[in-house]
């Protein structure tokens, strides 16, 4: 498909820079399976679901993945900045680095920041590779736990690029940034649906009668960028991490089994499960990467309800949505939220939506 068809005019002052607070008095746009609208909060979300439905959360745990540095060892020091994107090893990172022309193989970068101290007071990593995107491939000079602390003394949050750039992110984000179900360090990026959910909204969850189940998938920076690709078809996304435990698939199998519907928070969650299921719509235990890309024509085999915020145009994610509940839904609910002052993106308002072709339990 052309990826100018998930194209869309956003005002600037659409984007939230801050999440709701509490987190559950977000708003929330109902679509419903034939295009139906309905204006909520979140915290109505209880009520916009059966009872033996199962909500599906992502706890994986941003890492303060964003380091700024300089390059040394050569006359002239260079100031680089780096995201880390993907574990390769115990001491080895990729990670998309600005600028990247600065650095070659076997140069070394020196991490940190005055009056932060890690370990010995500064986090040293070499350059071993690059590649054509601009990703540079890190060794660094601490290895496991230790240089996990040494990443967290000396990293910080990495906000997506339309918020940091607008702002520059402060204290308020190492907490603002991670969902309630964060306890899987790994992920780059929030699974920024959960960021909606409080002890309270689980509470009323469960008094109704549903269930919350959780899953691991590690987001990582790819998922969020625009496709540059003309065509869909051209596009690869990047891979992540993720894991299903036996008990949880075993759990949103029965879910199924009596009826119920399995409801994704997140696009993180929903490509987690459908990458773990059978064509038969049954869900396996995982453990290993994932590079889905769902774009309009994809079957769905699991997953019944999507509650995710409001996404980039052109993004991956966009189409995933569009594919969930159709193009023509998308284009009118993204002008429905435009037009009724909705917060689009990671700190944003979100929506939940019923599959288009899901079948009437």
């Amino acid at each position: 498909m052309r990826t100018e068809l998930f194209d869309f005019d956003l005002p600037a002052d659409r984007v939230a820079l801050r999440p709701a607070e509490p987190r559950d008095s977000a708003r929330l746009l109902v679509v419903q399976a034939d295009g139906a609208l309905s204006d909520r909060i979140v915290s109505d979300l209880p009520a916009c679901l059966e009872p033996g439905d199962a909500l599906v959360v992502n706890d994986t745990k941003v890492i303060a993945a964003q380091l700024r540095g300089r390059r040394i060892g050569r006359e002239v020091e260079a100031k680089i900045e780096a995201t880390l994107i993907k574990r390769l090893d115990g001491s080895r990172w990729q990670a998309l680095v600005k600028p990247a022309k600065k650095l070659l193989p076997g140069d070394t970068v020196r991490f940190g920041n005055e009056g932060r101290v890690c370990l010995l007071g500064n986090l040293d990593a070499t350059v071993e590779a690059k590649g054509d995107a601009g990703e540079v491939t890190f060794a660094f000079s601490f290895h496991g736990p230790v240089l996990d602390q040494a990443i967290a003394d000396v990293g910080a949050p990495p906000l997506p690029p339309y918020i940091a750039g607008r702002r520059a992110p402060d204290a308020r984000d190492a907490e603002d940034y991670q969902t309630m179900f964060a306890s899987q360090e790994g992920a780059v990026a929030a699974p920024t649906a959960g960021l909606h959910f409080t002890p309270a909204l689980e509470a009323a969850l469960m008094e109704r009668g549903i269930t919350l189940h959780r899953v691991t998938l590690h987001v990582g920076a790819g998922t969020f960028l625009p496709v540059k690709a003309e065509d869909t078809a051209d596009h690869r996304m990047h891979a992540e991490w993720g894991m299903i435990s036996p008990d949880t698939a075993a759990a949103l199998n029965a879910v199924h089994a009596r009826g119920g519907r399995i409801v994704a928070v997140g696009t993180t969650s929903l490509r987690l499960i459908e990458s773990a299921t059978r064509p038969d719509g049954v869900i396996e235990p995982f453990a290993g990467e994932t590079a889905i890309f769902i774009t309009p024509g994809y079957r769905f085999r699991a997953v019944d309800v999507l509650m995710t915020n409001f996404h980039l145009p052109r993004s991956t994610l966009f189409m995933l949505v569009s594919a969930f509940s159709g193009l023509p839904a998308m284009k009118r609910a993204y002008a429905h939220a435009i037009a009724r002052g909705y917060r689009f993106y990671s700190y944003g308002d979100a929506s939940l939506l019923f599959r288009a072709d899901a079948v009437p339990q």
